[in-house]
């Protein structure tokens, strides 16, 4: 059942439950106050024909010692004649009736539970009409008497039938009304969950773009609002995911590119070597082309588990000596004269895992080899500002197109292929250092123009520093 049609019910069943007990007690309530003004009026009947008996015993002539049955007779029918309101009878000790109005109801019910000088009264119904009886005893000239009085309240009863029948033709209006109204007031209320649930179904569908319209303000509002901030958060991380997979996918094909390419050449010259007598200048070529692939191979194998390493997401810091780190970047390109190197640094400390930071430096140095020329020169810069300490490698060589440089931090990605192959590149180098300046909570950033050269730099945590410069 929808949640409007549910709506709908309980607040049809609770306006019936309403309806029906407020007219139940209302006509009640009405049927009541009559019926006690009756009694009333009823009671009050009785007191003065009881007054009127009594005075009109005492009128007797005195010659009568005792008051005969006829004569309480004639004083009956003299009551009910001066009065039209009420039916009477008198009853002797006996309570054998001595004088009874046309139609007054036979029965000595009420007279038999009536103690001596108590006036008491009872409701009955005798052909369809409702009277108010009530009994009195009374004393008249040494004998005693019991007056019954019977008042028509016929009217009051049907005035109770009509009003519980007015009532259900009200109350059977007003259901019906106040179900129309209902019906239009719950689908105005349950429009934002309709709006929700049309959302909902449009991004199971995959449209994660669509949100629900938010018409109102209030808790219903919140939650359409909190639902599309939900679904934008839902649609961001989707978009990561399906960036990551396509990454990932784009990793393998890459990864799966270059291991064919080495592969093919590596098992092309060993069967050449395998089957053929080949003189010694092509002998050397043919090994040496293995070497170089396998070579490349391996390089790139050690840098794919370095970023596997690398993504643990576990740092060991410790406090390092920067100048350990350009002293080490020194020693490891001693004796390589085709390209110049560089170092200016002011001397400090930075916090970071020291073999880490010293394959970035490496990988970067590394880099710039290979895009110089013969007789280029590479600089090292080591720079203390406010926000830490900050490592640069400038090279003069070939430089990066602008729309290359947001894709060299991939994996496999080379702007140059044949060069970067010809120098046994894979591609993985920026990739690593990447990942482990985002292990540093920092981040490699490029600055390149084409012909004129690159330069990477990268910013780590530090303390204070004095400055320092040494050439080389």
């Amino acid at each position: 059942m929808k949640f409007s049609y549910k709506i709908l019910l309980c607040s049809i069943t609770i306006l019936a439950a309403a309806f029906g007990f407020g007219g139940f007690f209302f006509v009640n309530y009405v049927f009541e106050s009559s019926m006690e003004r009756e009694i009333s009026q009823a009671m009050n009947d009785s007191s003065i024909l009881q007054f009127a008996l009594e005075t009109a015993a005492l009128n007797v002539p005195s010659k009568y010692d005792v008051l005969h049955d006829s004569t309480i007779g004639q004083i009956g029918a003299n009551l009910e004649s001066s009065q039209n309101s009420s039916l009477l009878r008198i009853s002797d000790e006996g309570l054998q009736t001595l004088y009874a109005s046309e139609g007054f109801v036979e029965g000595t019910e009420l007279l038999s539970n009536m103690e001596e000088q108590t006036r008491i009264y009872r409701i009955i119904d005798s052909n369809e009409r409702y009277y108010i009886q009530t009994g009195i005893a009374t004393t008249a000239m040494d004998r005693s008497l019991y007056l019954e009085t019977m008042r028509d309240v016929t009217d009051v009863f049907s005035e109770r039938d009509q009003g519980f029948s007015v009532y259900r033709r009200l109350t059977f209006i007003m259901l019906i009304c106040g179900s129309v109204a209902m019906y239009f007031m719950s689908h105005w209320l349950t429009k934002p969950i309709r709006l929700l649930a049309k959302a909902a179904g449009r991004m199971t569908e995959g449209d994660y773009a669509y949100r629900a319209e938010q018409i109102s303000r209030d808790e219903m509002g919140q939650l359409t609002g909190d639902f599309n901030r939900m679904a934008e958060a839902l649609e961001q991380t989707i978009h990561q995911l399906e960036d990551e997979v396509r990454a990932r996918e784009d990793f393998i094909a890459a990864f799966s590119h270059e291991l064919k390419t080495p592969l093919t050449a590596i098992i092309g010259y060993a069967d050449v070597l395998r089957s053929r007598k080949l003189d010694e200048e092509k002998h050397f070529l043919s090994a040496n082309y293995i070497y170089t692939e396998g070579k490349r191979l391996e390089t790139m194998s050690l840098r794919l588990l370095d970023i596997i390493v690398t993504k643990r997401n576990e740092l060991d810091a410790q406090r390092i000596d920067v100048a350990q780190l350009f002293t080490f970047i020194r020693d490891m390109y001693d004796g390589k004269d085709e390209v110049g190197l560089k170092f200016q640094y002011e001397q400090g400390f930075v916090w970071a895992e020291l073999n880490l930071i010293k394959t970035v430096l490496l990988n970067l140095v590394d880099n710039a080899y290979k895009a110089s020329e013969p007789g280029g020169t590479i600089e090292l810069y080591g720079i203390k500002q406010e926000d830490g300490y900050c490592f640069r490698v400038k090279d003069y060589g070939t430089g990066i197109p602008k729309e290359e440089c947001k894709k060299i931090m991939e994996a496999f990605y080379m702007v140059d292929k044949s060069r970067a192959r010809s120098k046994n590149g894979a591609g993985l180098g920026l990739a690593l250092c990447s990942e482990i300046l985002k292990l540093h909570g920092s981040e490699l950033i490029v600055e390149s123009e084409v012909g004129e050269g690159s330069c990477f730099y990268f910013l780590l945590g530090c303390e204070e520093v004095k400055n320092h410069e040494a050439e080389d």
